[in-house]
Formats: C-alpha cells, sequence, structure tokens
C-alpha cells in the first residue's frame, strides 16, 4: 500500500510522483524548488539582454542626430522604448512575484504566474528587438530594404525562440507541461512526474 509521508495532511500534496521517463520522485514543493531555480538561470540571460538594449534606447535620445529624425523616426523610437519598458516589467516581474509571496507557501503558484510572465516577456522582447531594427535599419538605409530585412531577422527570431520548440513538443506529444495539465497513468500519476491524488 501506498503511504503517505508525515506532515501531507491526507491531501497527497507532499507525496512524491515519479516520473517514468527520468525516474525523478520529488514532492510538489520539490518540484516547485527546482522549477524556480531553472526559471531564475532563464530569466538571467533574458534580463541581460534587455538591459543593454534598454540601455542602448534610452541614450539614443540624447544623441545631437536625434534632432535630425523624422517624425515617423521618432514615433517608432516611442514605441520601441515603450515595448523596451514593457518587457522590462514582465521579466523583472517573477522576481517581485516571488519576493510578495515568500513564505506564504504558494511556491507552486508562484512559477506557474513566473512562468507566465516570462513567456509574456520573451514575446515582448520580440516586439522590442524588431521596433529597435526598424529604427536603426530605417536611419542606416534611408530606403525600403530596412522592412525586408527587419522582416527577415523578425521571421528568424521566431524560428529560434517559437518554432524550435514547438516542433520538439509536436515530435514528442507524449510529454506534457510540468505546471499542471499533464495526462494521467493508470496509477494517478501525471506522465511528467506530477504528483497528484490517486483516483478514487
Amino acid at each position: 500500500m501506498g503511504q503517505i509521508p508525515t506532515g501531507s495532511g491526507g491531501t497527497g500534496r507532499d507525496r512524491p510522483g515519479t516520473n517514468p521517463r527520468s525516474g525523478r520522485q520529488e514532492t510538489e514543493e520539490e518540484r516547485a524548488d527546482r522549477q524556480w531555480g531553472d526559471l531564475l538561470q532563464e530569466l538571467r540571460v533574458a534580463q541581460t539582454g534587455v538591459q543593454i538594449l534598454f540601455g542602448f534606447l534610452l541614450a539614443v535620445v540624447f544623441q545631437p542626430r536625434f534632432a535630425d529624425l523624422s517624425t515617423v523616426d521618432r514615433n517608432i523610437y516611442v514605441v520601441t522604448v515603450m515595448l523596451g519598458s514593457a518587457t522590462a516589467a514582465a521579466l523583472i516581474g517573477p522576481v517581485s512575484y516571488h519576493r510578495l509571496l515568500t513564505g506564504r507557501r504558494m511556491k507552486p503558484q508562484t512559477v506557474t504566474w513566473a512562468s507566465r510572465l516570462t513567456k509574456l516577456g520573451l514575446v515582448l522582447l520580440f516586439c522590442t528587438m524588431c521596433s529597435t531594427l526598424l529604427l536603426i535599419l530605417r536611419v542606416a538605409l534611408h530606403n525600403v530594404a530596412a522592412l525586408w530585412l527587419v522582416g527577415g531577422m523578425a521571421l528568424w527570431f521566431l524560428v529560434c525562440w517559437f518554432v524550435f520548440p514547438l516542433w520538439a513538443i509536436a515530435r514528442d506529444p507524449g510529454r506534457r507541461p510540468a505546471d499542471g495539465g499533464g495526462a494521467r497513468d493508470g496509477d494517478g500519476e501525471d506522465r511528467d512526474g506530477e504528483g497528484s491524488e490517486p483516483r478514487p
């Protein structure tokens, strides 16, 4: 018979679930800790890029040539700065979310919402990169070639950031996201290793 560890309150919340693919055995809290550590590493990479890009954008307005920009280019610049600000907010948001909820035993929920904010931040970062490229190439080339170059680079970003991961998921439809919604095996365990209460 399966045993529920002491302190779980009989709910199965702290019962370890075994992933049949990796053999990993962990409770919901342990899994949340691991996922939070992974997410922090991802955020460090994204935040570094955003900080460099945003710093560049803030410096542009103080350059002598900024006064020579056309109205269209200035509008693009304003949109780009707003997108950069929104990107920074989304990618820094998980840190604030975690800090405000620390000690409230809400780590799994924190990881879920932090993951969603990170995905939103990546989409906003994509838009910021494209807008920045458009501004730079319009100033550098002064012709329609800028649009074609930005379009090609946007397509490359989409492939690297979104198409490849989605393609990997499509090739292995048996796996499910670790933040919920996983398909269950016959013993009541999620196939991705999510521990859950056994079926009645």
